[in-house]
């Protein structure tokens, strides 16, 4: 017994002598009881809806009246008037719609003339989460529109609400693939990166680095390279192999997988920069392993992967607006379930190569060449 004990008290001194895997291992559970109450469980706000109103008479008004009064009030969406459908339905494709409110002429006269007048609600279906917000809210404003009742005999006087989805119908599997694919990125990044190097310093066999004229950044730069390489391969089988289970439309389209080629490069180059950007000053084997859940609770969720950025807090935002899961998921989406051509993503992609740049120099400035 008294080696058993012996092994016991070793371990806890070695537990001891690590105050960030304390901290981790006790602050970790908390984080994410915070991090997915709030990530499943938020009202879906601040949705920006185009209105194109064709009409302009006193009935359409009244429309416009209403829906300045439900964004003024729950603040589920704002309104942002167009003047051309076309331009409308565009920014709705490069997702900075996530619907279009199109008010059709002769909507007055239908109205007055009790005619079957309609208005169009035109929703960017690939979030179901949102479109189902956006039909249930202005299928309200209708319902409020057509307030007093009017008599039985003469329903066709009531305003009806018609929804146009952009897109074939997105199940839910297809929607969490893009947040997949960015997991299995960074799962090979803090595996095959990240961990990797700091069990390399624990046995001895970063010492042979040490001893070479090799530069820090030439060999900070060799590490990610590296990693990238690890980290795109396991991306690339992904994203094959999940688009062909979640039933993605033509999965094998040349320009498509090209375009996802590169999204998936300047992913695993920013994350595995990002890895060895906190892990340079680390030495205990043990630390990526605790933190590992940390980050991807921290940066899985928050990005969008499985619930609208739209329904979190403010303070839950501003982690996704820095986050780099945020840039990569939005670039994925855009291409598996839009179709977009590089024009939405251009400024993902930026992002991306300017967060790259930033943390592979400060990982140079911070790497020492001791043991």
């Amino acid at each position: 017994m008294h080696r058993v004990l012996a092994i016991i008290e070793r371990e806890l001194r070695r537990f001891r002598r690590s105050p960030t895997l304390i901290i981790v291992s006790m602050v970790f559970p908390l984080v994410q009881l915070i991090v997915l109450g709030y990530a499943f469980g938020g009202t879906v706000k601040s949705l920006k809806v185009g209105l194109v109103d064709q009409d302009h008479g006193l009935p359409s008004v009244k429309i416009r009246e209403l829906s300045n009064a439900i964004a003024a009030g729950t603040h589920t969406f704002d309104l942002i008037e167009y003047t051309d459908q076309g331009r409308a339905v565009t920014d709705l494709r490069d997702g900075r719609l996530n619907g279009v409110l199109t008010i059709p002429p002769g909507f007055s006269r239908r109205t007055l003339a009790g005619n079957e007048p309609h208005i169009a609600l035109i929703e960017d279906n690939t979030d179901n989460f949102v479109a189902s917000t956006l039909a249930a809210t202005f299928g309200t404003l209708v319902a409020a529109l057509n307030q007093p009742p009017v008599d039985s005999k003469r329903l066709s006087e009531e305003v009806t609400l018609e929804i146009v989805e952009v897109y074939p119908y997105v199940p839910y599997l297809q929607y969490l693939l893009p947040g997949s694919i960015v997991m299995s990125i960074f799962m090979m990044v803090m595996i095959g990166g990240g961990i990797i190097f700091i069990d390399d310093k624990a046995r001895g066999l970063h010492e042979g680095y040490l001893v070479t004229p090799i530069s820090k950044l030439e060999l900070i730069a060799g590490f990610n390279l590296s990693g990238t390489i690890k980290a795109v391969l396991t991306g690339s089988v992904l994203m094959t192999i999940g688009s062909v289970i979640a039933g993605i439309p033509d999965p094998f389209a040349p320009l498509r997988l090209v375009r996802l080629l590169i999204v998936i490069v300047v992913t695993a180059f920013a994350l595995i920069s990002m890895m060895f950007l906190i892990m340079v000053r680390v030495s205990d084997p043990l630390v990526p392993r605790a933190i590992f859940g940390v980050l991807n609770t921290l940066l899985y969720f928050p990005s969008g992967a499985v619930y609208p950025q739209q329904g979190f807090p403010g303070w839950m935002r501003a982690i996704a607006v820095v986050d780099p899961f945020t840039y990569s998921v939005h670039a994925f989406k855009s291409l598996l379930l839009k179709n977009t051509d590089m024009g939405p993503i251009i400024p993902d992609l930026m992002y991306l190569i300017i967060f790259s740049v930033v943390a592979l120099t400060a990982a140079t400035i911070l790497f020492k060449r001791t043991l």
